[in-house]
């Protein structure tokens, strides 16, 4: 099958689930629901994703997949490391509204977990002698920061919530 095909059929899963849950309570949303708005069959969804939690998290990794192809340089100093902490809070930021959907519909354990596992991933890749429990620390205060912000509106300044995470966090050493 054709990868844009595919790609396209993803994104207007995606883009029916979250116009859904603006609509209903998440529970009430059935697989029938989501490909009549999408406008694919049902075995397009079953292709793609096993049930509805399984698109939420394609939307992050297809979300991250996008940021790290943004991200264009290996971070070498405290500046280096506040972009990207920046870079990240804006990415949330833009899409504060599916997150303000998700969360309404008590699936934030869902982005938890994308991030511990996408952590993990990286330490183990990057930083393979502190592995161990910096992944679940990092992952911890992204999730909890992006909660709390999100609970703010996203009204606070995105360079300063980049610094007091870097400056938490000893991430240079």
């Amino acid at each position: 099958m054709d990868y844009a095909l595919e790609e396209y059929s993803r994104y207007y899963i995606v883009q029916a689930l979250f116009k859904l849950m603006n609509e209903r309570v998440y529970d009430k949303i059935s697989v029938t629901d989501i490909t009549q708005k999408a406008g694919v069959g049902r075995a397009t969804f079953y292709r793609y994703f096993k049930c509805k939690e399984d698109v939420i998290e394609y939307y992050f990794a297809h979300n991250t997949k996008e940021f790290l192809f943004e991200q264009r340089y290996y971070p070498r100093c405290k500046a280096d490391y506040i972009k990207i902490a920046r870079d990240v809070f804006a990415k949330f930021q833009k899409n504060k509204e599916c997150f303000k959907l998700i969360r309404r519909a008590h699936l934030e354990y869902l982005y938890l977990d994308f991030l511990n596992k996408k952590m993990v991933d990286t330490f183990k890749e990057e930083y393979p002698d502190k592995s161990l429990y910096r992944p679940y620390l990092f992952a911890g205060m992204i999730f909890n920061v992006s909660m709390a912000w999100l609970d703010e509106g996203c009204e606070g300044s995105v360079d300063k919530i980049a610094e007091i995470f870097v400056e938490s966090i000893n991430i240079a050493d």
